[in-house]
């Protein structure tokens, strides 16, 4: 089951606007028809992190992605994955122990944000796993011909995976603050002590010696990939769109203004032609909070930063962490699935979060003029690809979606072998 094409209609013309050059004003209530279809694009890019990621403890390369560069967009039902050809995987290191606190009302039982976010083979297994200190955390796209023609510009895409168990991780948010001069770079003088999530900071910017995949790290490899990128495509128009959902958010928050302080969104010179620096903008759904009001203004401060936070009424995590801690976002789409006539009401702590649901709140959204009307062809079946969502009169069995079989083989021998990875 998958959804049309969401129609990218006059997208060519106003991919700037779109991307946040005015700051969407006069976009968001009521949604502006492309805006709303790139957005849901941009989600299913982040949705894809997800439906490639490989959570199963006892494969020796769970934490991996089961797909290979070619075939992970198609496999994970992106609507139109020839618009992008994904360029990178990059890993995070789990060897970050983070603080546990227990200070919050328990939300659903205790874990870490370290176990939120990375899922390592088991222990017992007698085959030698991937890996056991990284983890793969999302990918790097750039706009294929295709693309161009379909978007207006050769557009670079970081997807940044969220967290792979449910909420968990809520009640035991690490608070500590730390510095935001390694993302600020060179601003961070004009913005003395803006101090951001250490938590969040530590799966960005950590590396691991002795980890194959992370002798840099998630954030050395990313911006490594984005430079290159820039320099094959230095005589074009493009832009950067940083995206993730959840604790993909936070990630996603992060590595924006990193780009842009950093200055990697300035075309390398050319003898043909000379690009002004490109707009980046995050594409942010249930994002929980990263930094404190002097980071927010830091943020801000950058001109081609621009950053759209969706968040869906009743969902817990974008109000997380409550103290000391603001929404960074230059704008932000509220939404409420709370409307929707297709899911079941009023709904629980994980559908009010689940990326699919959002999409779900997106395609239908109405804005200050309520109700929710699906002016996007987007079929309701998804949101029960991975929850327990959609309302008893659809036949829809709930989390629907597993690769086949698991990824059990069946070989010639008639023996059943785990086939879950591809080298990349």
């Amino acid at each position: 089951m998958s959804s049309p094409s969401p129609t990218l209609g006059s997208i060519v013309s106003r991919w700037r606007e779109l991307q946040g050059s005015g700051s969407w004003e006069g976009l968001l209530d009521p949604l502006d028809p492309d805006l709303r279809a790139s957005i849901i694009a941009y989600g299913e890019l982040a949705e894809a992190t997800y439906d490639g990621f490989n959570s199963q403890r006892r494969s020796p390369h769970a934490g991996s992605c089961i797909y290979g560069h070619a075939d992970l967009l198609a496999s994970a039902g992106v609507s139109r994955p020839g618009l992008y050809a994904v360029t990178k995987f990059f890993y995070a290191t789990s060897g970050l122990l983070l603080p546990k606190i227990t200070t919050l009302p328990p939300v659903l039982s205790s874990t870490s944000v370290s176990d939120a976010f990375f899922v390592l083979p088991l222990p017992a297994l007698l085959e030698e796993p991937w890996s056991r200190e990284s983890n793969w955390m999302g990918y790097v796209a750039v706009a294929t011909d295709e693309g161009v023609a379909a978007l207006g510009r050769r557009d670079i895409v970081v997807a940044w995976r969220g967290t792979v168990e449910s909420l968990e991780w809520v009640n035991d948010l690490d608070f500590t603050p730390t510095s935001a001069a390694p993302v600020l770079g060179p601003a961070a003088e004009d913005n003395g002590g803006a101090v951001v999530h250490h938590g969040f900071l530590s799966v960005y910017s950590s590396s691991d010696e002795d980890s194959k995949y992370n002798q840099a790290s998630a954030r050395d490899q990313v911006i490594e990939e984005i430079r290159r990128l820039m320099e094959v495509h230095k005589d074009e128009a493009t832009s950067i769109t940083v995206t993730g959902h959840s604790l993909g958010g936070s990630l996603a928050t992060l590595n924006a203004v990193d780009i842009v302080a950093h200055g990697v969104n300035v075309p390398p010179p050319s003898t043909i032609s000379n690009q002004p620096p490109c707009l980046v903008t995050a594409i942010l759904f249930a994002s929980p909070h990263v930094g404190d009001d002097k980071f927010r203004s830091a943020f801000a401060s950058f001109p081609d930063l621009r950053a759209l936070h969706v968040k869906n009424y009743g969902d817990v995590v974008p109000l997380y962490p409550p103290i000391g801690y603001v929404d960074s976002a230059t704008a932000a789409l509220p939404i409420d699935t709370g409307r929707s006539p297709y899911l079941k009401q009023p709904g629980t702590v994980q559908t009010r979060h689940n990326l699919e649901c959002y999409l779900h709140g997106i395609a239908g959204h109405q804005g200050s003029a309520g109700g929710f009307r699906l002016v996007v062809d987007r079929d309701v079946a998804l949101v029960n690809k991975g929850a327990d969502a959609l309302k008893d009169e659809y036949p829809v069995p709930p989390n629907w979606h597993v690769v086949n079989n698991k990824c059990m083989v069946r070989g010639p021998d008639g023996h059943w072998k785990l086939r879950d990875f591809e080298e990349t």
